[in-house]
């Protein structure tokens, strides 16, 4: 009731009806009959509004009042003024209604009677009622008494239990303690095994390298042994060079093997995880493909190049105390093989997401960040890093858009156009060691593949370089060195 109270209150219905009849009373003589009849239609409308949530107002308040609350206001008030009301607006109404009324009156007062006596009927049967519940809930707490009473009993006789559980709780406790610590000396017995596995395993490889270095220092003393001048003159006329492997020379073969494998588990593991982080933003799969490749070729430019930097200053480092038969150049590599933990990906890692990230050949939505795919970078980075420590480099296969389709360096993907003669863009890179290709890469074939020199004339005016290696450079090499542009390995440059 408050609340009804409280917005016709707020809503100022009387203040709004005073100033209409103000404004029709100045208006009066001004409007046409229909418009002022409009203006009382209006005002009688208003007032019913108001009449009837005063008359809410009023049903809510009896209603809070209960049965008995407010009779005699309603008796003495309201009905005598309905009364007035009812003769005012229908002078016609004859005395038979009015003795109609009081009937009415008089029946309402005798029901009201009868209510208020079953009222006092019901409230006699709830007393009654309730005595019976406060006696069961007397016998209750009883209960609930009694009941404590056996709890305290069982406390008291279960505390004895108690004290040797808890004696077995600590011997069991004390027994934990002592197999983690077992499993603890058995862990370091674990890691000092390992350890001793590995110092086996580089002992190995030095008897092997000691072993190979021994023969190869026989031959010589053998051949020094020789009295032919012409082995001497041929000596003597050859530069000096490393006759005994290195580390590096001496398990080429099996890193060789190893980084080939591991790159074909970049095109079927982590090429695919990237592929499905973002095709959850990027609608478009040829976006997504081209997204990769780029993000491959970038890594392995960026790796040449760390590596270049690296090789520099492990030279520069051993050439003042250098000495042995091997060259310099070996000892580096052998150094680097050694250490390829020294590598510091992660500034390759941001050096990529840089790169591509102003590549005008990928287009991506502003929520992408190609720091989700920084596994397949990172790992890519690793990857070609150690290829640069092989005696014959592996690279990756020079590739641009619209060129033609070589089978023999890559395999058509399933969505191509299997007899269109250029390449649309590359799914995967080629990987080559020289001329020879080692792993084929993937690429997408349509009719209508742009031409190559439109998009190289349209890379090279964009400011941003989008290749490790541009076809202006490819050509400056190949006129200089007659090589190729898939020759064009971090060992070159």
């Amino acid at each position: 009731m408050a609340d009804t109270l409280r917005r016709l209150t707020n809503t100022s219905s009387f203040s709004v009806l005073q100033d209409k009849l103000e404004s029709w009373h100045k208006d009066y003589h001004v409007i046409s009959c229909d418009q002022n009849l409009n203006r009382c239609c209006e005002l009688i409308e208003l007032t019913a509004k108001i009449q009837g949530q005063l008359f809410a107002i009023l049903n809510l308040t009896a209603a809070e009042g209960g049965h008995y609350a407010g009779v005699d206001t309603l008796k003495t008030r309201l009905l005598p003024w309905l009364g007035t009301c009812f003769s005012m607006a229908r002078p016609s109404v004859t005395d038979d209604t009015s003795l109609q009324l009081i009937q009415d009156s008089v029946e309402k007062d005798r029901k009201i009677k009868e209510l208020s006596f079953s009222h006092e009927s019901d409230m006699q049967k709830m007393e009654t009622q309730l005595c019976s519940t406060r006696l069961q809930l007397d016998s209750v707490r009883a209960e609930l008494i009694d009941a404590k009473n056996e709890l305290d009993d069982t406390k008291s006789k279960s505390a004895t239990t108690l004290l040797a559980t808890e004696d077995e709780i600590l011997q069991l406790k004390a027994d934990l303690r002592s197999a983690h610590e077992q499993v603890e000396i058995y862990k370091r017995k674990l890691d000092a095994l390992d350890d001793y596995e590995r110092q086996i395993r580089l002992l190995r490889d030095e008897v092997s390298y000691l072993s190979t270095e021994k023969a190869m220092l026989q031959e010589r003393l053998v051949r020094s042994r020789s009295p032919s001048p012409l082995l001497r003159a041929s000596r003597s006329s050859s530069p000096v060079r490393s006759e005994s492997p290195t580390r590096a020379q001496l398990t080429n073969s099996s890193r060789h093997a190893r980084l080939v494998s591991r790159f074909s588990d970049l095109y079927a593991v982590e090429r695919l995880e990237a592929q499905s982080l973002l095709r959850r933003y990027i609608a478009d799969l040829q976006m997504v493909q081209k997204i990769i490749f780029i993000a491959v070729v970038e890594s392995f430019k960026f790796a040449k190049l760390a590596y270049r930097q690296f090789k520099l200053r492990v030279r520069k480092t051993l050439s003042p105390s250098h000495f042995g038969p091997e060259s310099l150049e070996d000892a580096a590599v052998d150094y680097i093989v050694r250490n390829l933990d020294l590598y510091d990906v992660q500034s390759s890692v941001d050096d990529v997401i840089s790169a591509m990230n102003v590549d005008p050949r990928i287009s991506f939505p502003p929520e992408v960040d190609f720091g989700r795919i920084s596994t397949l970078i990172r790992e890519a980075c690793r990857v070609a890093f150690a290829m640069q420590t092989l005696e014959t480099p592996l690279d990756l296969a020079f590739a641009s858009d619209g060129e033609l389709y070589n089978d023999s360096r890559y395999r058509r993907s399933y969505d191509s156009e299997f007899t269109a003669p250029l390449v649309m863009y590359h799914v995967w890179p080629a990987l080559m060691e020289g001329n020879t290709v080692i792993v084929k890469g993937e690429a997408l074939t349509r009719r209508n593949a742009p031409w190559t020199r439109s998009r190289s004339r349209s890379r090279s005016a964009s400011p941003v370089r989008s290749r490790s290696l541009s076809p202006t450079r490819s050509l400056v090499f190949n006129s200089k060195r007659s090589l190729s542009p898939d020759r064009l390995t971090a060992s070159r440059l």
